[in-house]
């Protein structure tokens, strides 16, 4: 039985995988990426344009400070003012390159603002780089409705979706927490830096997915249930066509990369959830022998012509919460840049007594 520290451990790690697998050949064309790496496109961890093999992006980065956030939580009962602080401990890391001084600052604790590998500009999305400077504290009270939110209200991309993936862990949450409870406080967090519905409603949904993983169901009937919660609140509408888009695609044949982008580039929240969904769905079937499952749909989630790191990053959220620490790669996970960082994050995340 695959235990709360293991799906921990492997959803961070996994997600973190496919962050670095999509990171080379993130917005380069498939008819580039095939004519470079050969017909099946990208097949393995390679150089980024720096020439350095393993690097993460700031999917990865906003993932971890999610999870500090929520760790602080535990003992200040405020997980949506912890999460803007962490963002902005984030945000330093974007601004500099190495620790500021706190200098008054009170967001500026926690271990992760003294790690220095990620002083590291990545590519960071607008939105979350500009958005949580309006600080933003979303209130527990408001009930989530569809309506825009202050901060960025137009703003449909991924960034709130793909650092959202802790927000399903039960060791993260209120003691009785369910997954509608772990939906609202991603809708809420995601808030703090985008205001659309298509934006925020993507970011719960894979809070309940993840949360039903830790729980020892199938990708499938995690995200079952996911389109089950967010069709009970207004202008779900996106979100819940991206669910039902990656299921329905999932049963038409073999999985490849002209299918994959049948659901888009992945700029967009329920793109980039489509596309993580079905390749976490389709690419773990028809495997070609002596190949990893895990392996081929964290393949099948990059290799697209849009936001690989994004959706690769979700597709391993995904999958390493279901299967674990040990279905990824191991060979990759050697590879992988802040690996004992994220590692002993997810063990203080898996809660106590694992």
């Amino acid at each position: 039985m695959t235990g709360e520290r293991e799906r921990a451990r492997g959803c961070l790690l996994g997600g973190a995988l496919g962050d670095m697998l999509g990171n080379p050949i993130e917005m380069r064309s498939m008819v580039t990426v095939e004519a470079e790496y050969g017909p099946q496109g990208l097949c393995g961890p390679v150089p980024d344009r720096h020439g350095v093999t393993g690097r993460i992006t700031d999917d990865t980065q906003l993932t971890l400070f999610t999870v500090e956030a929520l760790l602080n939580a535990r003992h200040t009962g405020h997980p949506e003012a912890d999460a803007l602080d962490a963002y902005l401990r984030w945000h330093d890391t974007q601004r500099y390159t190495a620790p500021p001084p706190p200098d008054g600052h009170p967001h500026r604790t926690g271990r992760l603002r003294t790690e220095p590998w990620l002083y590291a500009r990545r590519a960071p999305g607008r939105a979350c780089e500009y958005g949580v400077l309006d600080r933003h504290v979303p209130d527990p009270r408001t009930p989530v409705d569809g309506r825009p939110g202050p901060v960025n209200p137009d703003a449909k991309g991924c960034g709130a979706l793909i650092r959202s993936a802790p927000f399903g862990f039960p060791g993260l949450l209120p003691a009785g927490a369910d997954e509608r409870d772990a939906f609202e406080l991603a809708v809420r967090c995601a808030t703090i830096t985008h205001g659309h519905p298509t934006g925020y409603y993507p970011a719960g949904a894979l809070a309940v997915m993840i949360h039903q993983l830790f729980k020892g169901r199938t990708v499938s009937d995690a995200a079952s249930r996911a389109f089950a919660v967010v069709t009970r609140y207004p202008d779900h509408g996106a979100t819940a066509v991206a669910i039902r888009s990656a299921f329905a695609l999932a049963t038409q044949g073999p999985a490849d990369a002209q299918r994959v982008e049948s659901l888009g580039g992945g700029w967009t929240a329920e793109e980039t959830l489509a596309i993580a969904l079905y390749a976490a769905l389709a690419g773990t079937t028809g495997t070609a022998p002596g190949r990893n499952p895990v392996e081929a749909a964290l393949l099948l989630s990059v290799n697209h012509s849009g936001d690989s790191d994004s959706t690769g990053a979700v597709c391993g959220n995904l999958l390493g919460a279901a299967h674990g620490e040990a279905a990824l790669p191991t060979d990759w996970l050697a590879v992988l840049e802040g690996r004992p960082t994220i590692t002993a994050l997810a063990d203080e995340a898996a809660g106590p007594g694992d």
